[in-house]
């Protein structure tokens, strides 16, 4: 049968934002990550890293880079008591203007067409959780709900239907618990009056 699940986006959601990162030790957790990842697994949900690494595409670093950044992210959630069931990413740069750009790139939706393909997940009962709009797209486009993290990183706010999230949170622990509690309403039969 297949499960639902939450897609994180990497920098500036699941760990602080640094531009092209690749030195593990700069790497930490957003605060309040580990609850919330632990509230979402608590509940059901497969949890999996959805990252644009366009550093590889642009020669700024090699894709063997991210092999030691993808063991301290899982090390640092695993330090939470959590787990991640799949880490995936688009090494492609950005397409030039009036190019059509790879079908892994944030807000294409590839990168989680490829894990609910690979895992069996359900993609209407998932969410994508982001900090930047091309994440809320990339959910949409696959068939999930979108929460934007409103923390600042998104500076362009192009609007459209697609770019709207389902909620603005504070921080992940925010979104996670939004996420329950629609599962709970979804799921939880109201008692009737008595």
């Amino acid at each position: 049968m297949s499960q639902a699940a939450v897609f994180l986006d990497k920098d500036g959601t699941l760990v602080h934002d640094v531009p092209y990162n690749i030195d593990p030790e700069l790497i930490e957790l957003t605060d309040n990550a580990g609850p919330a990842l632990l509230l979402l697994l608590e509940h059901g949900f497969k949890l999996f890293v959805i990252s644009n690494q366009p550093g590889i595409g642009l020669g700024y670093f090699p894709a063997a880079a991210l092999g030691p950044v993808s063991r301290r992210v899982l090390d640092l959630v695993q330090e939470e008591g959590a787990l991640l069931h799949g880490f995936y990413y688009c090494p492609h740069a950005p397409a030039e203007p009036g190019q059509k750009g790879c079908d892994c790139r944030k807000p294409a939706p590839g990168l989680l067409l490829q894990a609910a393909e690979q895992h069996d997940i359900d993609l209407e009962r998932s969410w994508f959780i982001g900090d930047i709009l091309d994440d809320i797209e990339a959910g949409h486009r696959a068939g999930c709900r979108s929460i934007l993290i409103d923390n600042g990183n998104e500076t362009e706010w192009r609007a459209s239907s697609l770019r709207k999230p389902e909620y603005l949170a504070r921080d992940l622990l925010d979104a996670a618990s939004h996420i329950v509690m629609q599962q709970l309403l979804a799921h939880t039969p109201l008692e009737r009056a008595r």
